[in-house]
């Protein structure tokens, strides 16, 4: 069978398909080509960049399109109702970024904690300010996870491995999926975590989930990190709270306008920004690549997929 992919894939995930025996096209086409070509394949595979619209399902519906495949977590880019519609499978890669995220958030912790970002630019402007940047210890803090599936079990691995405590909220999860995490309530957690790091999907229905009444339940002096989605923390919110000393300092990797436009957030000097880079290490990626690929050669084949994401229910 043909399968396109539009976004740029590493060179083994390609190779994956062919030998499994169908004709692989990488072409990275601009929407216009896309909507022209898809009816021609069976499957298509993309990432973040290419805009997988209604108009192009509807399209490919009308060809031979049978799987969509996103080789990496999020789906936001596909039109997961009209894949439905013409029961065109939809699958992606949930498991290729875990480590690659956790251990960002972990690094965006100790960056936030020791100012290493503030103290490398003041550096390189000359200056020696030993004394402006003293900071604090992960050890025998308490970190409160928000979202503890997949990537919040990793990063809670390497907290505890910092001699931190480790407890999480998560309302679709009633048992710890470990030792040493302790399941409490979205309110105990904010009234007794130094940090918090957010890994859930953003809601479009109920918004962000760390809002103005939020941040006033949470300790004086907390740090906050977000490698989850744009939208869940209230960026505006969030620059009361810094302004204010409720937060000491923030990091993001991701916004609720990407790139962001609220600039007096980026800008601030106690938030640690970098452009949604989560799951962009070339282990991650090579992971998630493999596992799209996986995800839909089985499909092709006439398999149920693991990671089919508009499964019926």
């Amino acid at each position: 069978m043909k399968i396109l992919v539009t976004d740029k894939t590493e060179q083994e995930v390609l190779q994956q398909m062919k030998t499994a025996g169908h004709e692989v096209v990488f072409n990275e086409m601009d929407p216009a080509t896309l909507l022209a070509e898809i009816s021609k394949y069976d499957a298509l595979m993309v990432r973040s960049r290419t805009k997988v619209t209604a108009e192009v399902i509807e399209k490919g519906a009308k060809g031979n399109l049978k799987v969509i495949g996103r080789a990496g977590i999020g789906v936001d880019n596909i039109d997961l109702p009209t894949a439905s519609k013409y029961n065109i499978k939809v699958v992606n890669a949930p498991t290729g970024s875990t480590v690659s995220v956790a251990e960002l958030a972990l690094g965006l912790m100790l960056a936030t904690s020791r100012s290493i970002p503030q103290a490398d630019r003041s550096m390189k402007q000359g200056l020696w300010e030993k004394k402006a940047f003293k900071g604090v210890e992960l050890s025998e803090k308490t970190l409160g996870i928000i979202g503890i599936g997949r990537i919040g079990a990793e990063l809670a691995k390497r907290a505890m491995a910092c001699n931190m405590k480790v407890v999480a909220y998560d309302k679709y999860v009633t048992k710890s999926p470990m030792k040493g995490i302790t399941l409490v309530s979205l309110d105990a957690l904010l009234g007794s975590a130094d940090y918090i790091s957010l890994h859930i999907p953003f809601n479009k229905q109920e918004g962000a989930v760390l809002k103005d009444a939020e941040f006033g339940k949470m300790k004086n002096g907390v740090i906050l990190v977000n490698c989850a989605r744009g939208g869940t923390v209230d960026e505006k919110a969030l620059l009361k709270a810094l302004q204010a000393g409720k937060v000491r300092a923030a990091a993001l990797d991701v916004y609720e306008a990407e790139p962001p436009v609220f600039k007096d957030i980026v800008n601030h000097p106690g938030v640690v920004c970098t452009p949604h880079i989560g799951a962009s290490t070339k282990e991650g990626q090579l992971r998630a690549g493999s596992i799209c690929a996986e995800q839909v050669l089985l499909v092709l084949a006439g398999k149920t997929p693991e990671f089919w994401v508009n499964r019926p229910k």
